[in-house]
Protein backbone atom coordinates (compact mmCIF):
# COMPACT_ATOMS: atom_id res chain seq x y z
CA UNK A 1 0.00 0.00 0.00
CA UNK A 2 1.16 3.48 -1.09
CA UNK A 3 1.70 6.46 1.52
CA UNK A 4 -0.97 8.52 -0.12
CA UNK A 5 -3.62 5.40 -0.25
CA UNK A 6 -2.79 5.04 3.48
CA UNK A 7 -3.36 9.39 3.55
CA UNK A 8 -6.93 8.52 1.81
CA UNK A 9 -7.61 5.51 3.55
CA UNK A 10 -7.21 7.62 7.31
CA UNK A 11 -9.10 10.25 5.63
CA UNK A 12 -12.08 8.29 5.24
CA UNK A 13 -14.83 8.27 7.88
CA UNK A 14 -15.98 4.13 7.94
CA UNK A 15 -18.84 5.07 10.25
CA UNK A 16 -20.38 7.84 8.32
CA UNK A 17 -20.15 5.82 4.99
CA UNK A 18 -22.07 2.64 7.03
CA UNK A 19 -24.46 4.64 7.95
CA UNK A 20 -25.64 6.04 4.59
CA UNK A 21 -25.64 3.01 3.35
CA UNK A 22 -27.97 1.91 6.04
CA UNK A 23 -30.26 4.94 5.03
CA UNK A 24 -30.39 3.82 1.42
CA UNK A 25 -31.09 0.40 2.29
CA UNK A 26 -34.80 1.50 2.89
CA UNK A 27 -37.48 2.14 -0.21
CA UNK A 28 -40.54 1.19 -1.13
CA UNK A 29 -40.19 -2.28 -0.82
CA UNK A 30 -37.86 -2.59 2.53
CA UNK A 31 -39.73 -0.21 4.56
CA UNK A 32 -39.38 -1.60 7.61
CA UNK A 33 -36.67 -3.74 8.58
CA UNK A 34 -34.71 -5.68 11.46
CA UNK A 35 -31.46 -5.31 12.40
CA UNK A 36 -31.12 -8.96 10.41
CA UNK A 37 -32.48 -7.47 7.55
CA UNK A 38 -30.73 -4.58 7.28
CA UNK A 39 -27.50 -6.14 7.55
CA UNK A 40 -27.95 -7.96 4.86
CA UNK A 41 -29.17 -5.38 2.57
CA UNK A 42 -25.93 -3.30 2.55
CA UNK A 43 -23.05 -6.41 3.64
CA UNK A 44 -22.24 -5.41 7.02
CA UNK A 45 -22.14 -7.33 10.49
CA UNK A 46 -25.60 -7.35 12.45
CA UNK A 47 -23.47 -5.91 15.06
CA UNK A 48 -22.59 -2.72 12.64
CA UNK A 49 -26.16 -2.50 11.09
CA UNK A 50 -27.70 -2.26 14.94
CA UNK A 51 -24.92 0.60 15.74
CA UNK A 52 -26.03 2.28 12.89
CA UNK A 53 -29.71 2.20 13.52
CA UNK A 54 -29.52 3.49 16.70
CA UNK A 55 -27.53 6.43 15.89
CA UNK A 56 -29.86 7.26 13.03
CA UNK A 57 -32.62 6.84 15.34
CA UNK A 58 -31.23 9.26 17.89
CA UNK A 59 -30.43 12.13 15.36
CA UNK A 60 -34.52 11.52 14.08
CA UNK A 61 -33.19 10.22 10.63
CA UNK A 62 -34.77 6.63 11.90
CA UNK A 63 -37.55 5.23 14.11
CA UNK A 64 -38.23 1.76 15.98
CA UNK A 65 -40.85 -0.31 17.47
CA UNK A 66 -37.90 -2.41 19.23
CA UNK A 67 -38.03 -5.17 16.42
CA UNK A 68 -37.69 -3.35 13.02
CA UNK A 69 -36.60 0.10 11.91
CA UNK A 70 -37.93 2.61 9.58
CA UNK A 71 -37.15 6.25 8.46
CA UNK A 72 -38.29 8.95 10.13
CA UNK A 73 -38.85 12.43 9.45
CA UNK A 74 -35.53 13.60 10.19
CA UNK A 75 -34.74 11.87 6.68
CA UNK A 76 -36.30 15.02 4.86
CA UNK A 77 -33.51 16.62 6.43
CA UNK A 78 -31.45 15.23 3.25
CA UNK A 79 -33.79 15.56 0.60
CA UNK A 80 -34.10 19.18 1.91
CA UNK A 81 -30.63 20.34 1.96
CA UNK A 82 -30.24 18.64 -1.39
CA UNK A 83 -32.85 20.63 -3.04
CA UNK A 84 -32.29 24.07 -1.46
CA UNK A 85 -28.71 24.00 -1.63
CA UNK A 86 -27.84 22.43 -5.37
CA UNK A 87 -28.13 24.43 -8.32
CA UNK A 88 -29.72 22.52 -10.68
CA UNK A 89 -32.69 21.45 -9.25
CA UNK A 90 -33.15 25.04 -8.01
CA UNK A 91 -32.61 26.26 -11.48
CA UNK A 92 -34.71 24.13 -13.46
CA UNK A 93 -37.63 23.66 -11.16
CA UNK A 94 -39.32 26.67 -12.45
CA UNK A 95 -38.74 25.20 -16.19
CA UNK A 96 -40.44 21.88 -14.71
CA UNK A 97 -43.40 23.81 -13.74
CA UNK A 98 -43.80 25.63 -16.71
CA UNK A 99 -43.42 22.50 -19.06
CA UNK A 100 -46.18 20.50 -16.48
CA UNK A 101 -48.35 23.70 -17.03
CA UNK A 102 -48.18 24.64 -20.57
CA UNK A 103 -48.28 20.89 -21.38
CA UNK A 104 -50.67 19.42 -18.54
CA UNK A 105 -48.25 16.48 -18.40
CA UNK A 106 -45.45 15.51 -15.72
CA UNK A 107 -42.04 16.96 -16.29
CA UNK A 108 -39.08 15.85 -14.27
CA UNK A 109 -35.35 16.14 -14.35
CA UNK A 110 -33.22 13.22 -13.46
CA UNK A 111 -29.18 12.47 -13.37
CA UNK A 112 -27.02 9.40 -13.96
CA UNK A 113 -26.47 8.36 -10.56
CA UNK A 114 -24.89 4.54 -9.11
CA UNK A 115 -26.34 3.14 -12.55
CA UNK A 116 -29.75 4.68 -12.94
CA UNK A 117 -31.52 7.69 -13.94
CA UNK A 118 -32.76 9.51 -10.56
CA UNK A 119 -35.31 12.20 -10.69
CA UNK A 120 -33.70 15.40 -8.81
CA UNK A 121 -36.52 16.81 -9.39
CA UNK A 122 -40.35 16.61 -10.57
CA UNK A 123 -43.48 18.75 -11.54
CA UNK A 124 -46.62 16.82 -11.74
CA UNK A 125 -49.98 17.95 -13.51
CA UNK A 126 -53.50 17.75 -13.11
CA UNK A 127 -53.37 15.03 -15.42
CA UNK A 128 -51.81 11.86 -13.08
CA UNK A 129 -50.11 8.88 -14.23
CA UNK A 130 -49.89 5.58 -12.64
CA UNK A 131 -46.55 5.46 -12.58
CA UNK A 132 -45.61 7.38 -9.23
CA UNK A 133 -42.53 8.73 -9.73
CA UNK A 134 -41.23 11.62 -6.74
CA UNK A 135 -37.48 12.77 -6.54
CA UNK A 136 -35.04 10.01 -5.29
CA UNK A 137 -37.07 7.85 -7.39
CA UNK A 138 -34.67 5.72 -10.09
CA UNK A 139 -35.51 4.63 -12.97
CA UNK A 140 -33.49 1.94 -15.77
CA UNK A 141 -30.96 3.55 -17.99
CA UNK A 142 -31.48 1.24 -20.73
CA UNK A 143 -35.32 1.84 -21.45
CA UNK A 144 -36.78 4.77 -19.93
CA UNK A 145 -36.44 8.18 -22.12
CA UNK A 146 -34.74 10.08 -19.09
CA UNK A 147 -31.73 7.04 -19.04
CA UNK A 148 -31.48 6.60 -22.95
CA UNK A 149 -30.67 10.62 -22.97
CA UNK A 150 -28.12 9.79 -19.97
CA UNK A 151 -26.74 6.90 -21.64
CA UNK A 152 -26.90 8.30 -24.99
CA UNK A 153 -24.49 11.31 -23.77
CA UNK A 154 -21.80 8.34 -22.87
CA UNK A 155 -18.91 7.61 -25.09
CA UNK A 156 -19.95 4.78 -26.77
CA UNK A 157 -18.09 2.04 -25.58
CA UNK A 158 -18.88 3.23 -21.87
CA UNK A 159 -22.50 3.35 -22.70
CA UNK A 160 -22.18 -0.39 -23.86
CA UNK A 161 -20.02 -1.24 -21.04
CA UNK A 162 -23.16 -0.10 -18.68
CA UNK A 163 -25.45 -1.85 -20.52
CA UNK A 164 -23.63 -5.31 -20.83
CA UNK A 165 -23.12 -4.73 -16.78
CA UNK A 166 -26.40 -4.18 -15.98
CA UNK A 167 -29.70 -6.15 -15.37
CA UNK A 168 -32.27 -5.39 -18.22
CA UNK A 169 -35.61 -7.04 -17.14
CA UNK A 170 -38.24 -7.10 -19.59
CA UNK A 171 -40.67 -4.56 -17.74
CA UNK A 172 -43.15 -5.11 -20.34
CA UNK A 173 -44.04 -6.62 -23.74
CA UNK A 174 -42.41 -3.80 -24.95
CA UNK A 175 -39.57 -3.35 -23.42
CA UNK A 176 -36.07 -3.25 -25.42
CA UNK A 177 -33.47 -5.38 -23.84
CA UNK A 178 -31.43 -7.39 -26.28
CA UNK A 179 -27.85 -5.22 -26.70
CA UNK A 180 -27.78 -4.72 -30.63
CA UNK A 181 -30.97 -3.28 -31.03
CA UNK A 182 -30.26 -0.67 -27.43
CA UNK A 183 -27.16 0.09 -29.55
CA UNK A 184 -29.50 1.12 -32.37
CA UNK A 185 -31.61 2.77 -29.72
CA UNK A 186 -28.74 4.81 -28.14
CA UNK A 187 -26.91 5.97 -32.05
CA UNK A 188 -30.65 7.07 -33.36
CA UNK A 189 -30.49 9.57 -29.86
CA UNK A 190 -27.32 10.70 -30.19
CA UNK A 191 -28.94 11.50 -33.91
CA UNK A 192 -32.07 13.02 -33.10
CA UNK A 193 -31.22 14.64 -29.47
CA UNK A 194 -33.86 12.91 -27.89
CA UNK A 195 -35.17 9.56 -26.42
CA UNK A 196 -38.43 7.79 -25.93
CA UNK A 197 -40.04 5.45 -24.23
CA UNK A 198 -43.21 3.94 -25.56
CA UNK A 199 -44.63 2.03 -22.79
CA UNK A 200 -41.33 -0.01 -21.84
CA UNK A 201 -41.33 0.73 -18.12
CA UNK A 202 -45.69 0.50 -17.73
CA UNK A 203 -48.09 -0.45 -20.33
CA UNK A 204 -49.90 3.01 -20.93
CA UNK A 205 -47.37 5.44 -20.45
CA UNK A 206 -45.15 7.23 -22.84
CA UNK A 207 -42.74 9.64 -22.24
CA UNK A 208 -39.86 11.85 -24.27
CA UNK A 209 -36.59 13.42 -22.85
CA UNK A 210 -33.83 15.13 -23.77
CA UNK A 211 -30.24 15.98 -22.30
CA UNK A 212 -29.46 19.06 -20.40
CA UNK A 213 -25.81 20.50 -21.17
CA UNK A 214 -24.00 22.91 -19.17
CA UNK A 215 -21.90 25.95 -20.61
CA UNK A 216 -19.03 23.50 -21.07
CA UNK A 217 -21.46 21.24 -23.96
CA UNK A 218 -21.20 18.40 -21.05
CA UNK A 219 -24.48 16.70 -20.36
CA UNK A 220 -25.65 17.08 -16.77
CA UNK A 221 -29.14 16.00 -16.99
CA UNK A 222 -31.89 14.90 -18.73
CA UNK A 223 -35.10 16.82 -18.60
CA UNK A 224 -38.10 14.61 -19.85
CA UNK A 225 -42.27 14.99 -20.05
CA UNK A 226 -44.14 11.98 -19.50
CA UNK A 227 -48.07 11.07 -20.44
CA UNK A 228 -50.63 8.85 -21.09
CA UNK A 229 -50.24 6.41 -24.23
CA UNK A 230 -54.27 6.77 -24.72
CA UNK A 231 -53.83 10.40 -25.15
CA UNK A 232 -50.70 10.94 -27.84
CA UNK A 233 -48.21 8.38 -30.35
CA UNK A 234 -45.10 8.57 -29.72
CA UNK A 235 -45.34 10.93 -33.33
CA UNK A 236 -47.51 13.22 -31.64
CA UNK A 237 -45.44 13.60 -28.34
CA UNK A 238 -42.60 14.13 -30.41
CA UNK A 239 -44.07 17.16 -32.17
CA UNK A 240 -45.81 18.38 -29.46
CA UNK A 241 -43.13 18.82 -26.47
CA UNK A 242 -39.61 18.30 -28.56
CA UNK A 243 -39.81 21.79 -29.27
CA UNK A 244 -40.43 22.82 -25.71
CA UNK A 245 -37.76 20.47 -24.46
CA UNK A 246 -35.23 22.07 -27.12
CA UNK A 247 -36.28 25.45 -26.27
CA UNK A 248 -35.73 24.75 -22.22
CA UNK A 249 -32.30 22.75 -23.40
CA UNK A 250 -30.85 26.21 -24.52
CA UNK A 251 -31.97 28.31 -21.85
CA UNK A 252 -30.53 25.46 -19.31
CA UNK A 253 -27.10 25.37 -21.61
CA UNK A 254 -26.87 29.58 -20.82
CA UNK A 255 -26.73 28.96 -17.22
CA UNK A 256 -25.41 25.68 -15.94
CA UNK A 257 -21.96 26.15 -15.63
Amino acid sequence: MTTTDETRNKDHMGGLKKGIRILEAFDSIHTRMTVTEAALRVGLSPASARRCLITLCELGYAQTDGKRYWLGHGALRLSYAYASSTKLPRLIQPVLDAMSERSRESASLAVLLDGAAVIAARSTARRTLRIGLVVGSRLPLYCSAAGRALLASLPESEAVAMLRGMERPKLTVNTVTDIDKLKKVLANVRQTGYAVCDEEIEIGVRSIAAPLFNTAGETVASVSISTRADRMTVNEIVQAYLPILKKNQLWAQARLT
